[in-house]
């Protein structure tokens, strides 16, 4: 039988106040370890390893970085050993529950006025996606946010972005602007020449139905790179 890695007693061994559940309820949430969080999702462990165990195990598999944790699969998850289909179902629902919360925070900072107040209003829309997906971002005569559209969804190369569809979006919820938005799963923010003629296409478009492309960003997990802050919308 392989070793062991982690700590081979059962929880229900240990001191009460080391026990996951007992030590939220005893000292808070905040004190719990990300393994400790997941291990409460999991509920049960295996023969051979507590539920804190399967924890550390599934925050291996993604480095221990729980933004990765969010890209992993329900197959990449079950691979780990203790997960089953219910409990991946569990935790990823559990992640997504984070990701809707912060989506919540975002939309009550609704005026842009700046790339960066641009990128955090598309964030929770973008964030962990595998696949590049083509969004734009509708705003007011005073620069506030009216909604945003997601325009297509693309492979891992990319995304197809239809004039005629962003510009029709545009007018049918009365936007005096838009800023554009593409992600790059590879995180790489440097724009491809076809990125940039889209710009300036869609930066055209817009100024003959004075609709003005105020921006157009191209996003990853870790930052973005600013068409209009770059000098070259």
């Amino acid at each position: 039988m392989e070793p062991n890695p982690y700590n081979p007693r059962k929880i229900l061994s240990w001191a009460q106040e080391d026990r996951p559940r007992e030590k939220l309820m005893q000292r808070g949430k905040a004190a719990l370890t990300d393994a400790e969080l997941l291990a409460i999702l999991i509920g049960m462990g295996t023969v051979d390893y507590s539920a804190v165990d399967v924890g550390k195990m599934v925050l291996d598999a993604a480095k221990g970085n729980l933004n990765e944790l969010a890209r992993l699969s329900l197959k990449d998850l079950t691979k780990v050993k203790g997960i089953g289909e219910a409990k991946a179902i569990t935790i990823m629902a559990a992640l997504e529950l984070g990701r809707r919360r912060k989506e919540s925070e975002v939309l009550r900072q609704r005026r842009i006025t700046s790339a960066k107040d641009a990128y955090d209003e598309i964030r929770p829309y973008l964030l962990d996606k595998p696949h590049e997906e083509f969004w734009i971002l509708l705003l007011n005569r005073a620069n506030e946010v009216l909604r945003p559209v997601q325009i297509s969804s693309g492979g891992v190369a990319g995304t197809v972005a239809d004039p005629k569809l962003i510009f029709k979006h545009a007018l049918e919820q009365l936007a005096s602007s838009i800023i554009l938005f593409h992600n790059h799963p590879s995180g790489n923010l440097t724009p491809s020449q076809a990125d940039k003629d889209l710009t300036r296409k869609l930066k055209e478009a817009g100024r003959m139905l004075d609709l003005p492309v105020l921006d157009h960003l191209i996003f990853t997990d870790g930052g973005y790179y600013s068409f209009a802050d770059e000098g070259i919308l």
